[in-house]
């Protein structure tokens, strides 16, 4: 899946047209079988194997009055690799988002909310970037997540990218923290996905809700 997704990128379909007696520069004409055919090359589409959400918290939508969460609004849900690309070529990567943004890539009706009943459990992996320079990372934790790259890709519930003013984050939620094997895991192998060499540390949704920025590190990679 991982090589479909590079390839659906810039993938081109090709036919010769090379037949015994056609002069050069003729125009030949192709059958209605060879045409349908044709069509149908171009017009597939490769399926992922879960939908997924994008979602934007825009910075100027939030308010210190408001709910955490209230501000965050669904772009768009696609199911194939086709239409994740046409999607991603034509949003802001990190590097180009207000500071404050928050964008998400959850899979498809599951909140990027500590409230929603799927991620309610669970906890996140956390990566550090200096300022503008998440760009290639986030594009292969979306890979990785859309691709099913990760050995407990049940446990996945999305990503979120963090745009602050001195740096960006990239967070990777998953549903129960308390399965430590599958959490170790995953903290892993999105290191080894995108070469990240720093440790990397595990906080359960539970302890950020008590002690906010006091909250520990469980688990780290």
């Amino acid at each position: 899946m991982a090589d479909e997704l590079n390839k659906t990128a810039s993938e081109e379909y090709k036919t010769s047209s090379v037949e015994d007696g056609v002069e050069e520069g003729e125009i030949v004409g192709e059958s209605d079988d060879t045409a349908s055919s044709l069509g149908k090359q171009i017009t597939m589409k490769h399926p992922l194997e879960h939908s997924w959400t994008f979602w934007f918290d825009n910075p100027s939508g939030k308010s210190k009055q408001a709910a955490w969460g209230s501000s965050i609004r669904p772009i768009y849900t696609f199911s194939t690799a086709e239409d994740f690309w046409s999607v991603y070529n034509n949003i802001h990567h990190p590097s180009k988002l207000a500071v404050g943004a928050d964008f998400h890539c959850f899979k498809n009706k599951i909140e990027p909310k500590w409230e929603d009943p799927v991620c309610a459990n669970g906890g996140k992996w956390t990566m550090n970037f200096s300022r503008g320079k998440s760009d290639t990372c986030w594009l292969y934790t979306l890979l990785a997540l859309i691709g099913e790259q990760f050995d407990y890709g049940d446990e996945i519930c999305g990503a979120v990218i963090n745009v602050r003013v001195r740096q960006e984050k990239i967070a990777l939620w998953t549903r129960n923290a308390a399965n430590e094997t599958a959490q170790v895991s995953i903290g892993k192998q999105w290191k080894e996905f995108l070469d990240y060499n720093d440790t990397i540390g595990f906080i359960f949704h539970d302890d950020a809700k008590k002690l906010d920025r006091a909250a520990k590190n469980r688990y780290s990679a």
